[in-house]
């Protein structure tokens, strides 16, 4: 891979990191020679979108997108998600497709409401509903094999999940190649091969598609000034519900009480930040009240 320029997150003071794969490359010079390169890049800006979904759902499990690899038919987050739960980990997994799916009504509506933009439209409309039907498929590293290896490891462990997803990926990437085989004798389809490669170089990639752990600052927000949002919760509420109420520009104020609806504590959104960074997220909040 080619490790591209990272740009500065400004709440976080890390780097998001852009690479691109060269198969990407080859896939973009094909396209070009095609005279296609509008296309080429329809599909790339889905994938980008795509991927941002996957970011969309790990900011509520207080995870945060780390890196991004650029792949030919898609594209690849990477980071850490050690600790989330399976069940988390398929609902990351939908989410990419997901926004696929909501991009492609979206565009099929301003088609509908706005007929000059059909030839704009329909691409992304078509580009935006086979990446999200494509991601499904059960390989990896497409969505659909992560699926597909959560499903497996919960009922027969993560050794049996790595067999599967990789005998899966076998099996579709050979059919990918037999379908490419297929239209030379009607009329070459190049992007069925690149597809093959890209399910061929993750079959023996690492586990992929992770985050890391969210750093929240509110330090520029203060400048301009926030809105303070109040909310109440039994202490016997998980950090992962509680984190559901962060909002960004919004500074988060969580009042705690026991089970019998007695006060205990009050604490900003600086100490519940402090408490994220090192909770297990489906703990209870009493877990960590010691200090407050």
């Amino acid at each position: 891979m080619f490790k591209g320029k990272g740009r500065k997150n400004r709440r976080s003071g890390e780097r998001i990191t852009f690479y691109v794969h060269p198969l990407f490359l080859l896939f973009g010079v094909f396209f070009l020679i095609r005279r296609e390169l509008f296309l080429f890049l329809t599909y790339t800006v889905v994938a980008v979108i795509h991927e941002f979904g996957h970011a969309a759902y790990a900011a509520r499990i207080g995870c945060r997108l780390n890196r991004i690899v650029l792949m030919p038919c898609g594209a690849v987050v990477t980071g850490d998600i050690e600790g989330i739960s399976l069940s988390d980990e398929i609902k990351l997994a939908l989410a990419g497709p997901f926004v696929n799916a909501v991009c492609a009504v979206a565009f099929i509506a301003l088609w509908w409401l706005f007929p000059d933009t059909y030839p704009y439209t329909d691409t992304a409309a078509f580009a935006s509903a086979a990446l999200a039907a494509g991601d499904l498929l059960p390989a990896h590293p497409l969505d659909g094999g992560r699926i597909l290896y959560c499903i497996a490891a919960k009922k027969k462990g993560e050794p049996f999940a790595r067999r599967l997803m990789f005998v899966c990926s076998g099996i579709i990437a050979a059919g990918l190649v037999a379908l490419f085989i297929c239209s030379v004798f009607v009329r070459v389809n190049f992007t069925i091969l690149f597809f093959a490669l890209f399910i061929v170089c993750g079959m023996f990639g690492g586990k992929d598609c992770r985050y890391t752990r969210i750093r929240y600052s509110v330090a520029d927000d203060l400048k301009r000034g926030m809105e303070i949002k109040k909310v109440a919760l039994r202490a016997d509420c998980t950090v992962k519900k509680a984190l559901s109420y962060l909002e960004r520009g919004k500074y988060l104020e969580i009042t705690v009480f026991d089970g019998e609806g007695e006060y205990l504590c009050e604490l900003t959104q600086s100490e519940f930040c402090s408490i994220l960074d090192r909770a297990d997220i489906y703990r209870p909040l009493s877990d960590y009240l010691d200090d407050f």
